[in-house]
C-alpha cells in the first residue's frame, strides 16, 4: 500500500488499498467475480481496484473517517485480474468481502453492497457480475428454499422422473371459469402441474378470487379423475405484500400444493414469501420474470448463475433456468451450470460450465428448476440428456395446441417422458436413439403420434449470446 493513502485530494484506488494481489481469500470471505471492460487509459488493476472499492468503503477522494474504523478490514480487496479469453480489453477481477460487510440473512443487503452502485461507474465501460462464492459462515443465515427437492417429491408422491407442467395459454383474456377447464383438460390428460404466467395477476377479464376458484376445482376433478396430486401454480404476485399474503392465504385455504410469485417483486418480498412458505408448508414457484433485462448480455449485467444463488439463499422452490432446445437463450454447457448451481450439494468450480467457484452448499435444500418456453414432445430424449430427472418440463403451446386438444397433448407428453425413462434405466443410449424410441412409443398412442407429426421438426437454432469463455478442449490419451 503507498505511505501516501493519507495524502488529501484523489489518489488512485489501487493505492488506497484496494488491489491487494498478495491477498489469500478467508475461508469466510464472499468472493465476486467480475467481467470489467475499462474506459480507455484506465488499467485493469486499477479498474478492479475502482469496482472493489466502490463496492465496499471507497468514495472519490480521501476522508478522514477512514481512521475512524478499521478500514482494511472493510476493503473489499481486488486480488487478482485476469484477461478474458479471446475478449478484446475485457477482464475478470476477482474481488474478496469480509464478511462484517454483510447483513445476515438479507439478499437485499448483499445486492446492495455487490451490485448497487459501482454499475454506473464512469471509470468502466461495461462491468458484469459473473459469479459469487457464498461462504458456509454467511450461507448458514439464510433458510434457504421452504421445501426442497426431496420433500417436494414426498409431498407430490412422485419419484423417478421429471415432473411436467403447462402454462395456461393464451396468457391473457380467457374467463376464470374456461381457464379452469384448460387447467382440468391439462391435468386429467397426464401432467402433473399447470400454471399462471408471470403477467396473470388480477386483471378486468378475470380477477384473482375467479381464477383461483376455478383452477382449484379443475385441480380437485383432475385428482380425482387420475388419483394423483396434482397442481396450479396460482400467481400471487401483487402491488403489496399485504395483497400477496391475502391471496396465499386464499390459496391455501383452497387446498393448493403451490403458489407463484415473478422475480420482479424484489428480493425482500421474494424472502417474505419463502418464510411464508415455508410456515404453511406450500410449495413456492418463481418465474424469473424480467431476468433477462441484466442477465443476457455478455459484457454487462449480473449472470443467471448469481441470480440462481441468490434465489436459493432466499428460498424458493422451484425457478426457471432455460431449457437448451427451447425457444428462450440457453447455451448448454451454462444451462448445466445453473442447474447444478440449484441442485447439488457441492459444485466445484469448472470454467466449461462457467462456474469460476467452489460452492459448499452445506445441506441447503435444493431447488427444482423449471424447463419452458418452446418445448414439445418431440424434444424429450434431449430435456432427459440436458437436464436430468430433477427438473420440470413444461409444455405451453406443446399441450394447449395439440390438435387432438389439450387433454391429448398433456398425454402425448406423459407417454413421451416415461417411454425415455424406460429406455434410460434399460441402458440405453436414449440420447441416439431417442426419435426411434418416440416413434415406437407413437405406434400404441394416437397422441404422441399426432404430436410428433405436428412438432417433431420444430427447432430454435439460435446462437446463443450468453456463453462462457472456456471450452472443452479435446485430449488425446
Amino acid at each position: 500500500m503507498s505511505s501516501g493513502r493519507w495524502s488529501a485530494g484523489v489518489i488512485p484506488y489501487a493505492e488506497m488499498g484496494y488491489w491487494r494481489p498478495d491477498y489469500e481469500p478467508k475461508d469466510s470471505d464472499i468472493l465476486a467475480a467480475f467481467r470489467i471492460t475499462p474506459q480507455p487509459g484506465v488499467p485493469p488493476e486499477e479498474a478492479g481496484a475502482a469496482v472493489a472499492g466502490e463496492s465496499s468503503t471507497a468514495t472519490w477522494t480521501v476522508v478522514w473517517t477512514d481512521r475512524l474504523t478499521s478500514y482494511e478490514n472493510y476493503q473489499a480487496k481486488c486480488y487478482k485480474v485476469e484477461p478474458v479469453p479471446g475478449q478484446e480489453n475485457q477482464f475478470t477481477a476477482y474481488i474478496a468481502y469480509d464478511l462484517d460487510l454483510f447483513e445476515e440473512g438479507s439478499i437485499a443487503n448483499l445486492t446492495s453492497s455487490i451490485i448497487g452502485n459501482v454499475f454506473g461507474f464512469k471509470a468502466l465501460k461495461a462491468l458484469r457480475l459473473e459469479d459469487m462464492r457464498i461462504p458456509t459462515h454467511y450461507l448458514k443465515t439464510f433458510q434457504g428454499p421452504p421445501h426442497g427437492i426431496v420433500m417436494e417429491r414426498e409431498y407430490l408422491g412422485k419419484f423417478g422422473r421429471p415432473l411436467l407442467g403447462a402454462t395456461v395459454k393464451p396468457k391473457l383474456g380467457l374467463s376464470a371459469r374456461n381457464y379452469g377447464r384448460v387447467v382440468y383438460e391439462a391435468l386429467r390428460g397426464g401432467l402433473d402441474f399447470t400454471k399462471d404466467d408471470e403477467n396473470i395477476n388480477s386483471q378486468p377479464f378475470m380477477r384473482w378470487r375467479d381464477r383461483f376458484l376455478y383452477c382449484m376445482e379443475g385441480v380437485n376433478r383432475a385428482q380425482a379423475a387420475t388419483g394423483e396430486v396434482k397442481g396450479h401454480y396460482l400467481n400471487v404476485t401483487a402491488a403489496t405484500m399485504e395483497d400477496m399474503y391475502e391471496r396465499a392465504e386464499f390459496a391455501k385455504d383452497l387446498g393448493s400444493v403451490v403458489v407463484m410469485i415473478d422475480l420482479t417483486i424484489g428480493y425482500t418480498a421474494i424472502q417474505s414469501m419463502a418464510k411464508w412458505a415455508r410456515g404453511n408448508g406450500v410449495l413456492l414457484h418463481l418465474h424469473r420474470a424480467g431476468h433477462s433485462t441484466y442477465t443476457r448480455q455478455k459484457n454487462h449485467g449480473v449472470n443467471f448463475r448469481v441470480i440462481a444463488k441468490w434465489m436459493r439463499l432466499a428460498g424458493v422452490d422451484h425457478i426457471h433456468a432455460g431449457t437448451v432446445v427451447g425457444k428462450l437463450e440457453g447455451d448448454p454447457n451454462s444451462v448445466r451450470g445453473y442447474y447444478d448451481t440449484l441442485r447439488l450439494d457441492h459444485t466445484p468450480a469448472d470454467p466449461v460450465k462457467g462456474l469460476y467457484f467452489d460452492q459448499d452448499w452445506a445441506s441447503l435444500p435444493g431447488c427444482m428448476p423449471v424447463a419452458s418456453g418452446g418445448i414439445h414432445a418431440g424434444q424429450m430424449h434431449q430435456l432427459l440428456h440436458y437436464l436430468g430427472e430433477d427438473s420440470i418440463l413444461q409444455f405451453g403451446g406443446g399441450t394447449i395446441g395439440h390438435p387432438m386438444g389439450i387433454a391429448a397433448g398433456a398425454t402425448a407428453n406423459r407417454v413421451a417422458l416415461e417411454a425415455m425413462i424406460k429406455a434410460r434405466n434399460e441402458g440405453r443410449d436414449y440420447l441416439a436413439e431417442g426419435p426411434d424410441i418416440l416413434r415406437a412409443a407413437a405406434r400404441n398412442s394416437r397422441e404422441l403420434d399426432v404430436a410428433l407429426s405436428t412438432w417433431g421438426d420444430i427447432t430454435f437454432t439460435y446462437a446463443s449470446t450468453d456463453t462462457p469463455d472456456a471450452v472443452e478442449t479435446p485430449v488425446r490419451v
